[in-house]
């Protein structure tokens, strides 16, 4: 028998004896999905002065539950370790800014949202979605446990409150009155260490009438495109609709509608309501196809292991060839996902030169563990490198269109995910 020490769900240290059990539904955790060995947190970027001090390094070990099929991590640190600074900014991808006005235009019309309204964004960063209903004159908070982002979230005149959720602040908040008849959760679900805790708040603080909207990547995406370097700690879990559809279940409120939709290298967003609504055909539509892709059986994630190390093996040859040709390689954006995927390949700044990013809090950092070295976007255009391998590459075409100039002297992207290529700038 092993013991293993992770976080308990009000976020002590603890040690579990044996096998580790599913945080949502209790079961022993069995199945093996991917092992990427040791790596620090993904936005722990590292300043000059840090670089000669030792560095944590924690497991990237994602188990399945057979019972709930919710993939997972343990939790070996405190969300108040990762969240409470945040070096993450929505606000500077362009893509993501377009994504979230469409979302606007169409919820409010859906919903009918007006100056009556209230509208609650959990994990709302930097007011990057809120700012739109703001300009419709519709009333919102935000609820973000990140300081920093925070701030800049109220410069844009989206009123923050600096606390993680739960079913705890959830009562505080109903008891002050608050009952949003829309509720918003972007990318956050992943990032809760104790998931019922957290769905049964939405359950308190959604009113009656009211409705909430998730989105999520869809582990279905992760499986299939190979989509290993979105796993990381910061990431305690990962979901089909079939899991999210029973988590949801248990605090009394049921998935009414989801669509597919192309962010984060392929997500879900769901439409939840209290119990009794009535469910599109679109769930469950897209259900049946989860269980024909395999999302429920053992051999789907043991195989996913043994494509993830060949798919490493190729962006290594491709990388070490590059250099043998005496070839110049830089990178483009220092996402969460660069982090897993740097580490993992062992990927220093013997292959990447360096890299850029347009979030000013990153310039002249390094990346966490592999110590490659932050510039901003300018730099490419100061050094002209041969080869520009693009990290966030779920941004492509964005980035793509950004690095079209570089074609002047004949630079490549490399594209790493889910089979490393080469491809010409600006297509």
């Amino acid at each position: 028998m092993t013991s293993v020490a992770l976080l308990t769900s009000d976020g002590r240290s603890g040690v579990v004896a044996g096998d580790l059990v599913c945080r949502l539904c209790g079961a022993p955790l069995e199945v093996d999905v991917v092992d990427l060995g040791l790596s620090p947190l993904c936005e722990s970027f590292l300043t000059e002065s840090q670089l000669g001090a030792a560095e944590p390094f924690y497991p990237l070990h994602v188990k399945v539950c057979t019972t709930c099929w919710l993939a997972q991590l343990p939790a070996y640190v405190q969300p108040a370790e990762i969240f409470t600074e945040y070096a993450y900014f929505s606000g500077y991808s362009s893509s993501w800014l377009e994504h979230a006005q469409r979302y606007v235009e169409d919820i409010v019309q859906r919903l009918r949202l007006d100056e009556e309204s209230l509208v609650v964004e959990i994990a709302s960063n930097d007011g990057y979605l809120l700012q739109h209903f703001v300009s419709r004159g519709i009333p919102v908070l935000g609820i973000d446990p990140a300081r920093n982002v925070a701030r800049q979230a109220n410069v844009r005149g989206v009123p923050t409150l600096v606390e993680f959720f739960d079913s705890a602040l959830a009562r505080r908040l109903v008891e002050d009155g608050i009952r949003p008849g829309l509720v918003i959760g972007n990318n956050v679900l992943a990032q809760v260490p104790d998931l019922p805790d957290f769905i049964a708040g939405v359950a308190l603080l959604l009113a009656d009438d009211g409705t909430a909207t998730f989105e999520f990547p869809h582990l279905a995406r992760l499986l299939g495109d190979l989509e290993y370097d979105t796993i990381y700690h910061e990431h305690f879990s990962y979901f089909s609709l079939f899991t999210i559809r029973e988590a949801f279940a248990r605090s009394g409120l049921a998935v009414v509608d989801v669509d597919e939709i192309a962010t984060h290298g392929g997500s879900l967003r769901v439409s939840v309501k209290h119990e009794g609504a009535q469910a599109s055909p679109a769930v469950a539509a897209l259900l049946e196809r989860e269980r024909a892709e395999g999302l429920t059986d053992p051999r789907t994630y043991r195989d996913f292991g043994e494509q993830v190390r060949r798919s490493k093996a190729e962006l290594l040859d491709l990388l070490l060839g590059l250099r043998r040709e005496g070839k110049r390689i830089a990178g483009y954006g220092a996402p969460g996902k660069g982090t897993t995927l740097l580490n993992y390949c062992g990927i220093g700044p013997d292959l990447i030169e360096y890299t850029v990013d347009r979030n000013p809090y990153k310039h002249g950092r390094f990346t966490p563990g592999t110590h490659i070295p932050i510039h901003p976007p300018e730099h490419i255009d100061e050094t002209r490198p041969d080869v520009i391998v693009v990290l966030p590459w779920n941004l492509a075409p964005e980035i793509s269109r950004q690095l079209a100039y570089t074609a002047e002297w004949g630079a490549r992207l490399l594209l790493p995910i889910p089979h490393p290529r080469l491809v010409e700038p600006g297509v």
